[in-house]
């Protein structure tokens, strides 16, 4: 016989969870005893419910396996709706397990009752209260299958007191395996077909499900037909950028001439990129319902093959799937040069053109910062960030070398920069991590810069201070230029505040001396915090705060 608690963490240990975020709870003393006993499940004690759910999510996103969150009732799972609000946008898998009051109080008004369900049930696959101690592992093995299966997500159970403490001889389940489905002979014949015929074809690469053996066979495939590949809004890391068919991304800030070339293009094959309004650039590069260009829709799920944008193709596959068909597909000898040669070879260029960073005000020049991470950091070094217009520098001028060398979350949420770096540094300690953020960006999760310190995560996190949320100011200055309201801050001195947690910090005021202190935080054996101070006119790559304004002024 075992309690609930001890049930709960043996049966994640059977599917193969090394480690659970939480805020500790005492709804969850049961399952605290637990997983103390559980020397195959290492507990994340985070600052709050937010940080630790997006620390699950990102977890998800590096191992393909669900993160595991903690969170007590009430407040606890209000805090931690941010973090599956990630995971549902970003088709991420996640489990959050809330603690609840004991069954004999339902209806009752408990402390800090809440109607969990109801809650979450616009932003998660499944959403659950478990009612008998015995059927844990039942409970527990289902919420991995939803979590994995058709278009990835995030999965919620409830835990009573009472179910948790109570006794149960239930064993486990065996452990999940993720479905995976593959496109027919015939799909791929159709799709091959119509890449033969096609003038101007372009891949674009993204959404759920994702590998290093699909980067290898997507970046084979294309090189074979020398064709260019776009990829999805945060979905940069897909493919190495250095390879010569990699032309850039799609979402905020895409480049001109990639732009041009996918509203001319006359075939786009999207492996698994889900195309929404940012990645399609509000419906102008590809149109909805009915795209101009013909297109092939590669996605697990059938809902999001050809949903609110019409594919004439669509193949009901995950990444994994279509990797591998492409792969055994036969070799042919193939011309030397394609009708769209000359069309890849000019896009990589642009590409390739549009990582020099162009000057802008300030002492500091945040493209050159990006430019000089990008040079700097190894070539197993991974990069994360959340939302603002800082993030923009780091899309254009930062060099993805390998799937899943940068997390950020696709839905613009702000403060996932640093919970993911410490859930990055945690999967593989050896692999250098850089957290950006804004200085609005940071100060929404900052307190878990003491998670990072706790738990001993050398990580180096640069923090954009420009002194405003930047993504707001720019759109008062477009909309009504010159009346700004509530987007000014009062942020404090970030490094002295690092330094007060036990970690090390340090300002920058120069370009220059960028690289020196980038190279010293690498070699930190702490949390290593690098405030730049930015001026606020260089709000885009591009463009400045004032040209925004002068343009609406007209």
């Amino acid at each position: 016989m075992r309690h609930g608690g001890k049930i709960l963490v043996d049966h994640l240990a059977a599917q193969g969870v090394r480690r659970v975020f939480e805020v500790p709870g005492e709804s969850f003393l049961a399952a605290l005893d637990g997983l103390y006993d559980c020397t195959a499940i290492r507990t994340i004690i985070c600052r709050h419910e937010g940080g630790a759910a997006m620390m699950a999510e990102a977890t998800g996103k590096l191992t393909g396996r669900p993160g595991i969150c903690f969170a007590t009732r009430g407040p606890g799972a209000v805090n931690a709706l941010s973090g599956v609000y990630v995971a549902h946008m970003d088709a991420t898998p996640m489990i959050l397990f809330v603690g609840l009051p004991a069954t004999t109080l339902e209806d009752q008004t408990p402390f800090q009752d809440l109607e969990m369900e109801a809650l979450f049930r616009p932003v998660s696959k499944w959403e659950a209260v478990i009612h008998d101690t015995s059927r844990i592992p039942e409970y527990v093995a289902r919420a991995f299958h939803v979590a994995l299966s058709d278009r990835p997500g995030p999965v919620v159970l409830g835990l009573p007191e009472n179910v948790l403490s109570g006794m149960s001889a239930a064993g486990d389940v065996k452990p999940v395996e993720s479905p995976s489905a593959a496109p027919s002979p015939k799909q791929m014949s159709a799709l091959m077909e119509r890449l033969a015929r096609a003038r101007q074809p372009m891949l674009l690469v993204g959404g759920p499900g994702w590998s290093a053996d699909v980067q290898a066979a997507i970046e084979g495939f294309a090189a074979r037909y020398d064709l260019p590949v776009a990829a999805a809004f945060r979905c940069q890391d897909y493919i190495d950028n250095r390879h010569p068919c990699y032309v850039g991304h799609s979402g905020f800030g895409t480049d001109l001439k990639l732009q041009a070339a996918l509203r001319g293009a006359d075939l786009i094959i999207a492996v698994g990129a889900e195309l929404g309004e940012i990645t399609t650039g509000g419906y102008t590069l590809i149109e909805a319902p009915n795209p101009a260009q013909f297109m092939a829709h590669v996605h697990p799920s059938a809902e999001w093959a050809g949903g609110v944008i019409r594919a004439d193709l669509p193949i009901v596959a995950s990444a994994c799937g279509f990797g591998e068909a492409l792969a055994a597909l036969p070799f042919l000898n193939q011309p030397k040069a394609r009708a769209w040669s000359r069309f890849r070879k000019d896009l990589r260029a642009a590409y390739e053109a549009s990582l020099k960073p162009a000057p802008v005000p300030g002492n500091v020049e945040m493209g050159e910062v990006v430019r000089i991470v990008s040079e700097t950091l190894p070539e197993n070094g991974l990069t994360t960030n959340g939302a603002g217009n800082y993030s923009m520098f780091v899309h254009r001028y930062f060099a993805f070398k390998r799937y899943r060398s940068g997390l950020a979350p696709i839905c613009g949420s702000m403060g996932y920069g640093l919970p993911a770096a410490i859930a990055a540094k945690l999967e593989d300690p050896s692999r250098p991590v850089v957290a950006f953020a804004g200085d609005g960006c940071f100060q929404m999760t900052g307190a878990e810069i003491g998670t990072a310190v706790q738990y001993g995560l050398p990580l180096v996190i640069i923090v954009a201070n420009n002194g405003i949320y930047g993504t707001i100011r720019m759109h008062q200055e477009r909309k009504y230029p010159g009346r700004v309201a509530g987007t000014s801050l009062v942020n404090p001195d970030f490094a002295a505040l690092a330094r007060s947690y036990g970690a090390e910090g340090c300002v920058v005021t120069r370009t220059a001396d960028f690289e020196a202190v980038f190279r010293q935080g690498l070699a930190a054996d702490v949390p290593f915090v690098i405030e730049l101070k930015l001026d606020p006119e260089a709000i885009t790559p591009l463009i400045t705060l004032s040209e925004v304004r002068d343009a609406a002024k007209g």
